[in-house]
């Protein structure tokens, strides 16, 4: 005989909370506090706040007896109600138009490293074209998600257009751009860098420099044309005619072709590394010998240059320090509650490796006597 089944009439067995046809009121669990996990921890709730926005100031023993007790209750950091309490998110916005390029991806790789070192996080908004419609709802949107500072990584000129009104009270720092008068901005000295780099080919015994430049809308390309032509015309040389890339090896590699053609052009400084690739290739292709026949300077020193064949001389940038400057100039505007303007320049210098030499008539021997 099977065992008889509670008849639920009879009130033996109880519906749990919240199933239907229950009325019993909902029994809504307690938030665990920051109290909690100090508690179960055996430290201070400042300690248990230093842990939970990534502070550097914190013993690793302790910090992993802080986060073992978060894991056990289940603990995680209410931003807002931090927010509300001491007046910041601890969030960074980052808008940049694309991640492709050596300079964008590596200066937001290094801004990510340092907030985090400052116990802050960053939000990444990329920007599908550079138009002021679309870079004024990038702020619009960074301005919902709840932001201290925003860094902005352009290579146009949008920021200088009267139309861009940005939210108040953000903080701004821009990279890579002619802004300085409105904005705090932080580049690198790609002039100065130019000059060396064209120098350096002069010096070798190079009549003039052949460039090719980035696209005209990068305001890095245009500095980097311009300092390339100041160079030439200050060393009483020839400018030849410019050629324009888009930062691309491709690019780099067709106009290669164009150049390796003529049959007066000894050295080229090209506006990155990746466009010098190209531009090795092609001469390569054509039986121009690197360096014997034709020298080639880059600029970027990306970490593959030591590598190309031959290895490529190039402009070294610090994009780690473009990256911590960023961050401290945000957050000094972000802790002062002051809006900044002003360039801040991270030094260049010229790496020289086997892409560079002498020009061909110098490698001849001399005419008997």
């Amino acid at each position: 005989m099977s065992p008889s089944r509670p008849d639920p009439s009879q009130g033996d067995t109880e519906p749990p909370a919240g199933s239907a046809g229950d009325d019993r009121p909902r029994v809504r669990r307690r938030r665990v506090s920051m109290a909690d996990v100090a508690r179960l921890a055996g430290v201070s709730a400042q300690t248990v706040s230093r842990v939970s926005t990534g502070h550097p100031g914190v013993v690793a023993s302790t910090r992993e007896q802080v986060i073992a007790a978060m894991r056990q209750l289940g603990y995680r950091p209410n931003s807002a109600a931090r927010a509300l309490k001491y007046g910041e998110f601890r969030t960074i916005g980052v808008i940049t138009f694309t991640l492709s390029t050596t300079g964008n991806s590596r200066t937001v790789e290094a801004i990510a490293t340092h907030a985090a070192a400052e116990g802050y996080v960053i939000t990444l908004i990329p920007v599908a074209a550079p138009t002021q419609d679309r870079v004024l709802g990038a702020f619009t949107r960074l301005g919902e998600l709840a932001v201290d500072a925003v860094i902005v990584i352009m290579e146009v000129h949008l920021l200088d257009a009267s139309t861009i009104v940005l939210p108040p009270g953000v903080h701004v720092v821009v990279v890579d751009s002619d802004a300085g008068q409105r904005y705090r901005v932080v580049d690198t000295n790609q002039a100065d860098g130019t000059r060396q780099a064209v120098r350096h080919l002069l010096d070798l015994g190079h009549r003039t420099v052949w460039h090719v430049a980035g696209p005209p809308e990068s305001y890095a390309a245009e500095r980097r044309a311009a300092a390339w032509r100041a160079t030439l015309v200050d060393a009483g040389r020839d400018v030849p005619p410019l050629r324009r890339g888009d930062w691309s090896a491709g690019t780099g590699y067709r106009i290669g072709l164009e150049l390796a053609e003529e049959p007066d052009c000894t050295a080229v400084f090209v506006a990155n590394d990746q466009m010098a690739l190209g531009v090795l290739r092609a001469m390569h292709e054509r039986g121009r010998v690197v360096p014997r026949d034709v020298s080639v300077v880059g600029f970027d020193d990306i970490a593959e240059a030591g590598s190309f064949i031959p290895p490529l001389t190039t402009v070294h940038q610090d994009f780690a320090e473009v990256g911590r400057h960023c961050v401290e100039a945000a957050l000094l505007q972000v802790r002062t509650g002051t809006t900044q303007t002003g360039t801040t320049l991270v030094p260049t210098h010229l790496v020289v490796r086997a892409s560079t030499a002498a020009p061909p008539q110098t490698h001849r021997p001399a005419p008997p006597p």
